[in-house]
């Protein structure tokens, strides 16, 4: 789940720029941002040169150009998330997911990704379906969310809320990233209907019962 058809409004923006700050791990990752954010590539020569730093430091703070944009893409995920939980209404799964379909959107949307996918696919699928940091990320966002709904009373889990988060980020990579694993597009409805399974056995409602339907869910956006 790494960030569109009515999300709100772009929830991706350049970071300050890293020459404002003393040169360090998070000046490199703020500059690695506003290039990924721009569509240009994050050349590690390129940016040791734009900071002002030898190459050799630069993998010492970041730990290497994979590592850094894990850090980075793991960035553009929370920045997207929280930017679709904003202000969705509803309780319980439907909540849930509501902000899982605007997120998805948006990622699949963004303009950012879809330049780093084109120049290295590869590299976006080992980075964003491998464990990591994206994935680490995306299901620290949903554990707080489902832990939210369960303290409310409106969720009822059967396992673990880590858990059951670790799989629906898992499920959601699975379809949304469809298109890079053979598919004709991404298969972002389907992953809702999965995860709408998952969740239905935690105390909501089935598609018979009173409540908010699979097909309403998209009034909350």
């Amino acid at each position: 789940m790494s960030g569109s058809p009515g999300a709100p409004d772009p929830p991706l923006r350049p970071p300050s720029p890293p020459s404002a700050r003393r040169p360090g791990p998070e000046t490199a990752v703020a500059a690695a941002s506003a290039r990924y954010l721009r569509g240009e590539p994050i050349d590690m020569s390129a940016l040791a040169a734009e900071l002002g730093v030898g190459r050799a430091t630069l993998y010492r703070w970041v730990g290497g150009r994979d590592r850094l944009l894990g850090t980075v893409l793991a960035e553009m995920t929370e920045r997207t998330y929280r930017v679709a939980a904003r202000d969705v209404g509803g309780a319980g799964p439907e909540r849930i997911l509501a902000v899982l379909d605007r997120f998805m959107r948006a990622v699949v949307d963004a303009e950012p990704l879809k330049a780093f996918t084109a120049r290295e696919p590869r590299l976006f699928l080992r980075l964003a379906t491998m464990p990591g940091a994206i994935e680490d990320r995306a299901a620290d966002l949903l554990t707080r969310e489902l832990q939210a709904e369960i303290d409310r009373g409106a969720l009822r889990v059967p396992l673990p809320v880590r858990t059951l988060a670790q799989a629906i980020v898992r499920v959601a990579d699975s379809f949304m990233y469809a298109h890079y694993l053979g598919g004709n597009r991404p298969e972002i409805e389907r992953a809702l209907e999965v995860i709408e399974l998952m969740l239905r056995p935690c105390g909501t409602a089935g598609p018979d019962s009173p409540g908010i339907s699979r097909t309403s869910w998209t009034v909350l956006l």
